[in-house]
């Protein structure tokens, strides 16, 4: 029995690690185990496996190893993993102590890596970003979101403390001001896609087999123009189908590679922590379902990506829009205004939250102005 238990961990590594090699790069399954035990030889491995994974998902840069380490010291890259972890919720305090030299705490490491995989649907991600695109599509959310928000006042006092220094109101504006140019410089890019997506669409009208696209994709009109990428082409569909095959493999595992954590973790961790732990994952469990039930009885969010489809007016119903948006998996086509009038929503209910945060500060900065004696404290107008 025990055999074939590790011959099923093996198993289950191996597809794990032929995963994340299309992330830039993975340790090998005995790194895993060795990381287990804590060895020191797997840990820089680890490390550069985090900062690879993490760089592509929260800036969307390459991930490689070779495109990382020219670029990144050691130190800058474990200060990046801590601060994306921290900020995601991860509040194990031994990882945050490990050195910023990267030669210690490989079994740290791996179980933050585990803690991703399972927190933020890791190899989801990885997949979806390393996927060929057709080049006509956009993401579309309109799914409640979840604000990490900490509720323990003892763990924002200490993360406070910890970085005890002085902001000017200056530096402030100044990003306010350089985060609205980046924002109107991206609204400027995506109008001069769409522009330049419409007129592929209209010019290629009637040369797709599928009736239910009747136009070219930006991917097919570049292989028209450049035949010579086809074997290019070829070659990265196999990588991604050899991808998609081991998530599978690794979906039908996966369950051994918990069981092969938890046994390290009721070594880890003591009862009254694990009971803990239970206890903190059985009310987020309670919650999500809580979120799904209410998601259903308000009707289904839209959520991307979504491929672009463009319709003429005579094949729609009267009145209809001169575009829609279809969904891929053979889901029901959404048309541009409803996704519109979808988004506008969600806009308002933001800009609503955000109101009222506004006014929750001004209200406590009005409790401490009035703490203050000989101080007389001007608020901005409200805008």
């Amino acid at each position: 029995m025990r055999q074939a238990g590790n011959a099923q961990i093996r198993e289950a590594l191996s597809a794990l690690c032929r995963v994340l090699s299309g992330g830039g790069g993975s340790p090998g399954p005995e790194a895993f185990r060795r990381a287990k035990f804590n060895r020191p030889e797997p840990t820089a491995e680890f490390w550069k496996l985090l900062y690879c994974l993490l760089k592509q998902i929260y800036q969307g840069k390459d991930g490689s190893p070779t495109a990382t380490n020219e670029k990144e010291t050691v130190e800058n890259q474990i200060t990046f993993v801590k601060s994306v972890l921290w900020n995601q919720g991860y509040g194990r305090s031994a990882f945050y102590h490990l050195p910023h030299d990267g030669t210690e705490g490989s079994r740290e490491a791996l179980l933050a890596f585990s803690w991703l995989l399972n927190r933020i649907k890791l190899l989801e991600k990885i997949l979806e970003i390393n996927r060929v695109k057709v080049g006509d599509e956009i993401t579309a959310c309109t799914c409640p979101q979840e604000l990490f928000l900490s509720r323990n006042g003892n763990e924002d006092a200490a993360a406070s403390s910890s970085v005890k220094r002085e902001v000017d109101v200056r530096y402030i504006q100044w990003l306010s001001g350089k985060l609205r140019f980046c924002w109107r410089t991206l609204h400027a890019t995506q109008q001069e896609k769409c522009a330049l997506l419409y007129k592929i669409h209209s010019y290629t009208q009637g040369c797709h087999v599928d009736q239910h696209l009747n136009h070219l994709s930006v991917m097919e009109t570049d292989l028209v123009r450049k035949p010579e990428n086809y074997s290019e082409l070829l070659q990265l569909l196999e990588s991604e189908n050899s991808h998609l095959e081991a998530y599978l493999e690794w979906k039908h595992l996966e369950p051994v590679y918990w069981q092969w954590m938890i046994r390290e973790m009721e070594r880890e961790l003591s009862e009254k922590e694990l009971c803990l732990m239970v206890k903190k994952i059985k009310q987020e469990v309670r919650q999500k379902t809580e979120e799904l039930k209410l998601q259903c009885s308000q009707g289904r969010d839209l959520h991307g990506p979504f491929r672009l489809v463009f319709k003429e007016s005579s094949s729609l119903q009267k009145g209809g829009p001169s575009g829609s948006v279809h969904k891929d998996l053979n889901t029901r086509a959404v048309s541009a205004p409803e996704l519109i009038k979808k988004l506008q929503k969600t806009g308002l209910n933001m800009e609503a939250e955000l109101q009222r945060l506004q006014e929750e500060c001004r209200c406590r900065l009005d409790d401490i102005a009035e703490g203050l004696e000989g101080v007389i404290c001007i608020p901005p107008p409200k805008r």
